[in-house]
């Protein structure tokens, strides 16, 4: 278990996220606090335990946080803390929508034909107690991006964290991507989206070019792009 961790985790920092594990890298100090939300196999969290003081990770899926918190046991990862919750607007409990056991695609936003299961969710405005100062938050949450943010309300404005996040389209049911830009620009934010290995500014993002949704794998086009980074300005 171990050894297929740590492969999956270089080979997300050397190919898969190459891009995104660099731009962490550059953005987190040893005495940071960071948040991996939507940690799902934890390529991520093993790099960002590296290189901050304290990681903590949420996960709802109840096999993925179980199979998390035994790594981090095992390795071991003495600075994170797995917290078997999803993260929303307000704390509460939510219904999971899993498409499959241990699915990466596992949403807080509704999906057809997918198993349901209820889930303790929190704000990070009621996890994080003012003055921790959240330096780094990653956020892969299927859709549910806004109601993330939307939480974290204290947080963008006065701790004021680097942000790395999946922001797609094709998960959305209502709104746009834009209101995910709009809502952290106007709380003080600028951001790029990750073009292959190339930083793009955000005002030239285009649906029909950089989620262009034509053909069986359109996910695999150069120009898809679902990773965003943005900084407080």
């Amino acid at each position: 278990m171990k050894a297929r961790f740590l492969w999956r985790a270089h080979r997300a920092r050397l190919l898969d996220q190459a891009m995104e594990l660099s731009l962490i890298r550059r953005h987190t100090r040893p005495g940071d606090l960071a948040c991996d939300v939507g940690a799902n196999k934890g390529s991520y969290l093993y790099w960002m335990a590296r290189w901050a003081r304290r990681v903590v990770a949420f996960e709802p899926q109840p096999g993925l946080a179980a199979y998390l918190q035994s790594l981090a046991a095992a390795l071991p990862l003495r600075n994170v803390t797995v917290e078997q919750k999803g993260v929303s607007a307000r704390s509460g409990v939510l219904t999971l929508y899993m498409p499959s056991v241990n699915s990466p695609e596992a949403s807080l936003e509704p999906i057809d034909g997918a198993q349901k299961i209820e889930v303790p969710v929190v704000s990070l405005d009621d996890y994080f107690a003012a003055g921790e100062r959240l330096a780094m938050l990653k956020v892969d949450v299927e859709g549910h991006e806004l109601g993330v943010f939307k939480g974290a309300e204290r947080i963008l404005t006065e701790d004021r964290p680097v942000l790395l996040f999946e922001c797609e389209q094709r998960h959305l049911r209502e709104g746009s991507v834009f209101d995910c830009f709009r809502h952290l620009e106007a709380r003080g934010y600028r951001g790029w989206f990750i073009h292959g290995r190339a930083l793009k500014p955000v005002a030239e993002f285009d649906l029909a070019v950089h989620q262009n949704q034509t053909g069986e794998r359109f996910w695999r086009s150069p120009d898809y792009s679902n990773n965003f980074f943005f900084e407080p300005v």
